[in-house]
This record gives C-alpha cells, structure tokens and sequence, in this order.
C-alpha cells in the first residue's frame, strides 16, 4: 500500500532530510501504522522508520529530538491501538533479529518475534520459554510488559537486558528490572529503549518441550486464531489478593487460577460477551477478547474498551486495566 500524502511540518522535514542522511535507515512519509498493528487499525505517521543497528536507532531519536519532533518506539504492533488520525511525529522500530545459544544461556535481540525464540529453544532441548508459544510480539515487548501464561513469565529466565536510557547503552540485572506481574521498570521509562536480553534456561527434553509447546499453541489458536485482528487480551487478569473483601468473598474458588482472578469473569457478569460497536466486536466466547472484524476504528475500539471499564467498575467497584498501549 502507498504512503498516504501528508503536509509535513517544517520542523519534521528537517528532521526527514537528517534521517535520510543515516546509514542503515529505512526512512518513509506518510506511512499507514494499520500495516503494522494487528487490529489492522492507525492512521498514518508523519515518518516512519526502522532499523536493526544500533548506532543508526540512536541517531534517529538524536536526529528527532534534535528538531523537536515528538517520537513514539514500536515494536511487532501486536499490542498497539493507534489513533485514526496517526501519529504526528517519528515512529521508530528496532528490528535486530540476532539469535544465539552457549549452553543454556541464550542471547536474543529485541527484534526477535517471540515464537521464533520458543522454538529456537524448544529446538536445542532448552527449557523455560515453552509455555510462552503462541504468545505474539517481539522479545523487547515480551521484556517490556514481562509476558507470560501458564503460571510463567519472561522474568523467570532473564539474567540481563541491555538498552538505550536517552544517554548511554545500559546493562540491567534481573532485578534492576523491577519485574512485576505485566510490568517492569520499562513502562515506568517509556523513554528507554530494549536492544537485547540474556536468558538462563535449563536443559530439557527437547521431544517433551514440543508437544508442550504444541498443545498450549493450538489452544491459544482455537482462542486467537492468527486471522483474527486482535491483541489476544485486552485487559490484565487480577491478583486475587487485591480485590476489594466482598468482591473476593464472592469469587468462585474454581476461577482463581495461581492467585489471579481472569478479568474474563468479571466482564461476562456484566455482559461483554458478543458486544458489537461499529466494526469492532467483543467474541461471544470469551469476554476480554475484543476484535476488529473489518473496517473497525480506534474510536470504536476505544469506546468498547472504555464501556466494558465502566461496567466492571459500575458493578464490582474494580478498575480494569489494559494490556494494550495507546499511539496517538
């Protein structure tokens, strides 16, 4: 698809002619981000541009900032809702892909898709990423929000990650990382920047590991079939001990799965399932699954999210919060 054509700033052109200028950059206007998110949904970006050197990602942001041009980092989109008006400004994506193994310590880039990593462990006989296949994204985003399912996260195995602070190239340890359930201390510094991660893993058997990997892919499949425009959840479940006394009183015991309450519950209480605004839709099978079924806007999307917010908190008293990030 073409890039729209877009009146650009004074200031963004400038910045347009600098970034032109740096090797090992790929740089367009007017660029539509629905190409790059998976709800399929986004208006243009003023400039778009990636990379898989470092050298050439930091001078981008130097080269925006340098002009004042407001700039916005994405990873594979698969967690985004961007604006239908776009983004007014750079987007800039980190695209290193290095994969490699010395025993089982593992070094992969933040460009690296997730599954790729699952498998490429999976593959050698290595042990603790199996149970995030089907998970989509890149690494650096699975880092960023700490992925997980099944009772695991990516904070399990990371023993270092190395990114970009605005300043210098930085080395964290796992607990510098602040690793929480769906977060660490990169969504507190949006402004830093994932280049890579180290991951201990332990040896398994590489035969068990697939046919775990196998079964937990084909049922996240059955739930978020790789067609569907969607961000798989749309809000973060709930830890058990946090919910106010009466509502966890009221819980069934056969909901809380390892200490957290599946927002799922509580939104088909108050009736998301099968909820329809415009193009976007909420699936009749599971109720924090909301996606666009064709010609969806993120104002729709929004408006969903922001009525199924207010019948929890209407009903329940409880602030659901989202897994998504906002563009724009």
């Amino acid at each position: 698809m073409p890039p729209y054509i877009i009146e650009l700033m004074p200031a963004t052109e400038e910045a347009q002619a600098r970034l032109a200028g740096i090797p090992n950059l790929t740089v367009s206007a007017g660029t539509l981000l629905s190409r790059y998110t998976r709800f399929g949904i986004g208006g243009p970006a003023d400039l778009y541009a990636e990379t898989a050197d470092a050298d050439a990602f930091i001078a981008a942001l130097a080269a925006a900032r340098a002009g004042g041009v407001p700039t916005v980092v994405i990873g594979d989109g698969t967690n985004l809702i961007v604006a239908d008006a776009g983004f007014r400004g750079l987007v800039l994506r980190f695209r290193a892909d290095g994969l490699r193994a010395v025993g089982t310590c593992v070094m992969v880039d933040a460009g690296v898709v997730l599954q790729r990593l699952v498998d490429f462990t999976v593959d050698r006989g290595l042990k603790g990423l199996e149970t995030l296949a089907g998970i989509p994204g890149s690494v650096g985003a699975a880092v960023y929000g700490n992925a997980g399912a099944y009772g695991h996260s990516v904070a399990e195995r990371v023993v270092r990650v190395r990114f970009y602070d605005g300043a210098d190239i930085r080395l964290f340890t796992n607990a510098e990382c602040q690793f929480q359930y769906r977060e660490s201390i990169f969504k507190q510094h949006r402004e830093w920047i994932i280049f890579s991660t180290e991951l201990a893993l332990d040896a398994g058997d590489a035969i068990e590991l697939r046919r775990t990997a196998d079964d937990i892919v084909k049922i996240r499949n059955e739930k978020f079939p790789v067609t569907m425009k969607c961000a798989g959840s749309i809000f973060k479940n709930l830890l058990y001990k946090d919910l106010p006394p009466k509502v966890a009183a009221a819980v069934p015991a056969s909901v809380v799965r390892e200490g957290k309450v599946p927002s799922a519950y509580f939104l088909e209480q108050v009736g998301a399932k099968g909820i329809e605004h415009g193009g976007i839709r909420v699936a009749t099978y599971h109720a924090n699954l909301i996606y666009n079924a064709g010609g969806g806007t993120a104002a729709e999307l929004c408006a969903v999210i922001r009525d199924l917010k207010q019948r929890v908190l209407d009903g329940f008293g409880i602030e659901l919060e989202e897994e998504v990030q906002y563009v724009g």
